[in-house]
């Protein structure tokens, strides 16, 4: 039986924080480099403005999230006029430093003779910046063509369309235990938590497989597939 597997990006293949960190390191950086009334900002601020807009904002684009929360940082030190300016620098520098994970290509490669691959994410992680051009049969983006966040279950039939296999045979992975797990189970697909912290698992969290790093991924999805005869 054919299979799609099909992948969360941010802290599932891509390893977003460090890119993110470093981003924002140049943006205070800049800040302060154009403004005495910057050098009592900290890192820790900037990291915080994103959290105090994310929950009016969350339905919203990332790159509009990411904005807003540059422009309280910005209004700290009377920088509010260079938005653009140092919007474009970070998002310069977190794609530049953005990187998959060690075990994400390997993986990969382990699992693409076997299934049809996919990449779908509410981010705006493309495959081709962050160092996994090439890899996937598909892409799913949210707010391309309309289409809403997970766990909307419009994500989901747009990732089921894209396989263009049934939704059973579509395997959702990610590290969100509701937008990778519980969502797409809901929308009939089947899902694979990747618990990298080894977080104890929610209660009422019932994935078909639970692993702790990618590499473990072929063989738990080998032991799925029939036996031959």
């Amino acid at each position: 039986m054919r299979t799609a597997v099909v992948f969360d990006a941010d802290e599932t293949l891509i390893d977003l924080r460090p890119a993110v960190t470093g981003a924002l390191v140049a943006v205070l950086e800049e800040m302060r480099r154009r403004t005495p009334a910057a050098a009592e900002v900290r890192l820790a601020d900037l990291e915080s403005d994103w959290g105090a807009v994310f929950g009016a904002l969350s339905a919203a684009p990332v790159q509009e999230i990411r904005r807003a929360a540059l422009a309280r940082s910005l209004a700290r030190a009377g920088l509010d006029d260079h938005l653009d300016e140092l919007a474009d620098l970070f998002f310069a520098r977190r794609f530049a430093l953005s990187r998959p994970f060690p075990d994400a290509r390997p993986a990969l490669a382990a699992l693409r003779p076997h299934h049809l691959l996919g990449f779908a994410t509410n981010g705006n992680s493309r495959a081709e910046r962050c160092g996994l051009a090439g890899e996937f049969a598909f892409e799913v983006y949210a707010h391309e063509g309309g289409l809403p966040k997970k766990p909307a279950p419009e994500f989901y039939r747009a990732v089921v369309e894209a396989a263009g296999l049934p939704a059973r045979q579509v395997v959702y992975v990610g590290d969100s235990p509701e937008h990778d797990v519980s969502a797409p189970q809901r929308a009939g697909l089947r899902a694979v938590w990747l618990n990298r912290a080894r977080l104890p698992r929610p209660t009422g969290l019932t994935p078909d497989a639970e692993v702790f790093t990618l590499a473990s991924l072929p063989e738990v999805l080998a032991a799925w597939q029939p036996a031959k005869a």
